[in-house]
């Protein structure tokens, strides 16, 4: 299936997720049989990982109305019954923890998805289109490809590629088929070192190379997910090509990217569909947008 003709929703949405109507997300929704939620997001949190020197780290500090002083004024304003408010101050990337990557995140050369260029896109403050607030909803069908365990271990090691070839396996086993529109989501085991070793869980990763992104696009999905920083394979294999999976699919596709996933508990359940639900932030201009995404059964 071709990438293009480039997909908008009549409300400004954009990419293929853009495209599914109410009937799609009702086939999502009758994939339903025991209502359980599996949580498919980590925690936000202070040492979450990132990429030092890139990205700045996760922190976040409070302000509380409950000391003393501010008792004090409240009282002598005639306030007598001490309402505390607890508020915090966040400072972070927004493609800290799991995360979606907007549209605009990525460009090839001067051109952006749906042949926008950098010059009339890219603003001092922010994307003047496909930013986070053009991310749809998705209500979509899921499909997890297990590829943690095709090598004997518990999970593939930083730098291991996942192929084509493995995902066609990884279908095969779990007896599915990728179709239009679906969110696939790639279970690599790499994800155990999200909270127990950060410092190693940034340093590479197993992923998927652009053969295996095209094999998922011309499926027609809409959305690609995986239990790594990058979704695509760290150190990348060409030291002379640069995120290729990212440009070809944010890119060429409009096909949007979830990173930093945890997977672990759906890959438990089995490998049958499942509807998949998650909502973005709607940060006008941002390349990326915090998300908490699950899989209902």
């Amino acid at each position: 299936m071709a990438c293009k003709p480039e997909v908008i929703h009549a409300a400004g949405f954009v990419g293929r997720a853009a495209a599914a109507g109410r009937a799609e997300r009702l086939e999502a929704i009758r994939l339903v049989t025991t209502g359980e939620v599996i949580e498919l997001s980590h925690k936000l949190q202070p040492h979450a990982p990132h990429y030092a020197g890139i990205q700045p780290p996760f922190l976040m500090n409070l302000w509380t109305s409950a000391h003393g002083v501010i008792r004090a004024l409240r009282r002598k304003g005639a306030v007598i019954n001490d309402a505390g408010v607890n508020l915090e101050h966040v400072s972070m990337t927004l493609h800290t923890g799991t995360h979606i990557d907007a549209l605009g995140h990525f460009s090839a050369g001067q051109r952006m998805y749906g042949d926008r260029t950098i010059d009339t896109t890219v603003g001092d403050l922010g994307l003047y289109e496909l930013g986070a607030e053009a991310i749809p909803v998705v209500v979509a069908r899921g499909v997890l490809l297990d590829v943690a365990c095709m090598e004997g271990g518990s999970h593939l090691e930083a730098g291991r590629v996942v192929t084509r070839a493995m995902l066609s396996k990884a279908e095969a086993d779990g007896g599915l088929k990728v179709g239009r529109g679906d969110v696939v989501l790639i279970r690599t085991g790499w994800g155990r070192y999200y909270s127990s070793d950060p410092a190693r869980y940034v340093k590479g990763e197993p992923g998927i190379d652009l053969g295996a992104a095209q094999y998922l696009t011309d499926a027609g999905v809409a959305v690609i997910g995986s239990d790594n920083m990058a979704i695509e394979v760290m150190p990348c294999l060409d030291p002379a090509v640069s995120m290729p999976v990212h440009q070809h699919t944010l890119v060429d596709c409009g096909v949007y990217l979830v990173e930093n996933m945890a997977l672990d508990e759906l890959a438990e359940k089995g490998s049958r569909p499942f509807c998949f639900v998650m909502l973005a932030i709607r940060f006008k201009g941002a390349t990326a947008s915090p998300t908490r995404p699950v899989a209902i059964l």
